[in-house]
């Protein structure tokens, strides 16, 4: 079911039925949530005129901001990540039937809306956590972004994924592309708050809306609304409408009975 390769340079897993990429996530511990020195830099930001500096006024997120806090360290096992959403395609090999308004080719993030259900019901594979979902995202770093604390731009999106040189080439340390573009669903249920969440990377369950992460490229193209916060690693939101599917599984035991390196 599992084929060990080479992609991009890095090791993976590809999933052979469907086709899917994996990375494999290390194990390690992290600081979760949004950090005084994320808000400093966003305040920097805030504080910039001209090119680089905020669109419109911050008041909105400065006054969300507790919905990523408090900050705690929270320790996570090594698990597998998709190397980035699903496409049109790779959905189609679970739900033959399905069709997608949004999408531009079948290589395009699948946006997902009433079959969230029906998918999340025929994958061999399991939601995030959010714990996972921005582990991920940061690959080690502690900025705004793995690329560190300056705005994003629109360039850095990516939902299409036809392009190989193109999606190597956003990919983070752990072999990730496109963390943030689209509006990923994760395991936990909406709570606005990171207080009583625990200390290691298990979803928060409960009655209610799931947690969803990202979703820069879904607002594309940009009005000028600051949606680049939405590409920001902390950015967390209710689920509302659509969304995509990043699915996560256990790590295989490579063929010799190691486990391969992580994508770096």
């Amino acid at each position: 079911m599992w084929a060990h390769e080479i992609v991009a340079g890095r090791p993976a897993w590809r999933h052979t039925p469907s086709g899917v990429v994996f990375r494999t996530v290390p194990g390690g511990t992290f600081r979760m949530g949004l950090s005084d020195a994320e808000l400093d830099a966003v305040r920097a930001i805030d504080a910039t005129d001209g090119p680089g500096g905020a669109d419109d006024d911050l008041g909105a997120f400065f006054g969300d901001t507790e919905r990523a806090r408090p900050v705690r360290e929270v320790q996570v096992e090594p698990f597998l990540i998709a190397r980035h959403p699903l496409t049109v395609a790779q959905v189609r090999h679970w739900l033959p039937e399905y069709e997608d308004d949004f999408a531009e080719s079948d290589h395009t993030a699948a946006r997902l809306q009433d079959e969230v259900d029906d998918l999340l019901a025929a994958l061999p594979f399991r939601l995030p956590s959010e714990a996972e979902w921005e582990y991920a995202a940061r690959a080690g770093t502690t900025g705004l972004t793995f690329r560190g604390d300056g705005k994003p731009d629109e360039e850095e999106i990516l939902d299409d994924f036809a392009d190989e040189a193109r999606t190597a080439a956003a990919e983070n340390a752990f072999g990730l592309a496109a963390m943030g573009s689209s509006n990923e669903v994760c395991a936990d249920v909406w709570i606005p708050h990171f207080t009583g969440a625990p200390a290691d990377a298990r979803p928060r369950t409960g009655e209610g809306p799931r947690t969803v992460r990202g979703g820069a490229g879904d607002l594309s193209p940009w009005q000028g609304c600051d949606e680049w916060l939405l590409l920001l690693s902390a950015t967390r939101a209710e689920f509302d409408l659509f969304t995509a599917v990043r699915p996560v599984a256990p790590v295989p035991a490579a063929p010799d009975g190691a486990l391969p390196g992580a994508g770096t």
